[in-house]
């Protein structure tokens, strides 16, 4: 668990109810005991109904789990509301290699025109003097990350980029009165290879020292799996460009339909997510049953493992994938929505948004949202639309779930907004191990209770037959 989510209280509400009205700051329970952080303890029975109502959701017909940054913060995940340290320095490190001092590359100021222009503001380093008394701050430990949500400031770059020839063409950029900058398009393409190139190595996860998060995933997969095999599949949207759901699939031998097809050369076919995979039952009657270990898997802004290639016809969409390689100075495929809600989604990621739309617009549809801070318009407008479906139930998981689209949200005291919120369930870690049942474990439960609630009346009856006779 982070230590910025330490003190958050931990509340879980159903249409602005909330069902832990015992739980204090910091304090928790666990399934199998009680953790007395102090005076007050989570009842297990709170707990134990929650888990019951989560399991309901589950044995829906379309279930969805969308996972945001906040879902990787344990395995060392950057959080790119701001600008990663560790993308800044990486950066910065390129930036000097086989240089004097005194140089500055042309695209590391592209790069800090983009954030200033991103929501960086006035703190952002814009002219040369500033550029290198940043990179002096970063070899210290007290520097704070530059206000811009990173994505954004890809987005930006993508702009202007798009604005000039494919080759040829200057860009004028504008930051201050004092300071501006007249790229080309090769500055603006070493920029953003660069830049993604460095984000793509910060989104190599796990990090060595947080190599146990990748705990949380195996368990996560694993209860997906107890879901009824006559249901639709699970999806899996997210928003990451980390490894972390395929790492742990493959641990466990789970089938990822991720939209690529192929063994030695995968390339990205969107077809595939239609396709299923039974095997043959062991008799002669020629039945089949449906493999238990599947899960579908939406990479809603790219991947760490895509590549780029020229589209033909065994590749129509010119995207293959294959394992990221740190020493490997090719360009990954992640690429930002737009910043501006309206502004065209390119190819596969329109593919990719139009099926995350069809999910959680079918009847009976319930989407889980782990550690999404609603800064995605795209994103945002595709829950809005679902939540004009009667039918639709949506669950947040955040820590401190306090952006505009969920106070909104919080207003309408609808009964189909689920919030799990705090330092234990409201991170992902938490909510897995703590509230996302095991379905099977939850039917031998309740036969449990059942037995042992039959055997408490037999024997209250026992002894009411025993005192009639006195």
């Amino acid at each position: 668990m982070s230590e910025d989510n330490a003190n958050e209280i931990d509340r879980f509400e159903i249409g602005g109810e909330n069902l832990l009205s015992k739980v204090s700051m910091g304090f928790f329970q666990t399934s199998n005991d009680t953790l007395p952080l102090g005076t007050e303890t989570l009842p297990r029975e709170e707990l134990d109904d929650i888990r019951v109502r989560i399991g309901t959701l589950l044995k829906t017909e379309t279930v969805s789990f969308l996972l945001g940054a906040g879902a990787s913060v344990d395995c060392g995940g950057q959080l790119i509301g701001l600008v990663p340290l560790a993308v800044e320095r990486d950066l910065h490190r390129k930036d000097t290699a086989g240089t004097t001092e005194a140089q500055v590359a042309q695209w590391l100021k592209v790069f800090y025109l983009a954030v200033s222009h991103s929501g960086g503001g006035d703190t952002t380093p814009v002219s040369e003097d500033e550029i290198r008394s940043r990179q002096q701050k970063l070899e210290g430990k007290e520097v704070k990350s530059l206000l811009a949500n990173f994505e954004q400031v890809l987005a930006t770059l993508h702009r202007w980029r798009s604005a000039l020839p494919s080759t040829g063409g200057r860009l004028r950029v504008d930051s201050t009165s004092t300071v501006t900058l007249d790229a080309n398009a090769e500055d603006l393409d070493e920029c953003l290879r660069r830049a993604t190139r460095a984000l793509a190595i910060a989104c190599n996860l796990p990090t060595e020292d947080k190599e146990g998060g990748i705990s949380t995933y195996k368990a996560f997969i694993r209860k997906l799996l107890t879901r009824p095999l006559n249901l639709k599949r699970v999806n899996i949207f997210t928003l990451n460009y980390d490894t972390l759901v395929e790492q742990a699939s493959d641990a466990d031998g789970v089938v990822l339909l991720d939209g690529f097809v192929g063994t030695y050369r995968r390339v990205f076919r969107p077809e595939s997510y239609e396709q299923d995979l039974y095997f043959p039952a062991e008799t002669t009657e020629g039945r089949v049953h449906r493999f238990d270990r599947v899960l579908h898997l939406y990479k809603l802004h790219g991947s760490i493992t895509w590549r780029a290639t020229k589209p033909s016809i065994n590749n129509p969409y010119g995207i293959e994938s294959e394992r990221f390689n740190l020493n490997d100075t090719q360009p990954v495929l992640i690429y930002p929505t737009p910043a501006k809600y309206g502004e065209t989604l390119g190819m596969p990621y329109a593919e990719l948004f139009r099926r995350f739309a069809a999910a959680v617009v079918r009847p009976q549809s319930v989407l889980f949202v782990i550690g999404y801070g609603f800064g995605d318009e795209h994103v945002n407008a595709i829950i809005r639309q679902a939540l004009a479906v009667p039918s639709f139930t949506i669950v947040i998981v955040d820590p401190a779930p306090n952006s505009d689209f969920v106070k909104a949200l919080r207003k309408q005291n609808d009964p189909r907004v689920w919030i799990s919120e705090g330092s234990r369930i409201g991170t992902f870690e938490g909510f897995v191990k703590e509230v996302l049942p095991d379905l099977r474990e939850e039917e031998i439960l309740k036969k449990v209770v059942a037995t042992h609630q039959s055997l408490s009346k037999k024997e209250n009856t026992g002894r009411g037959d025993m005192s009639d006779d006195n």
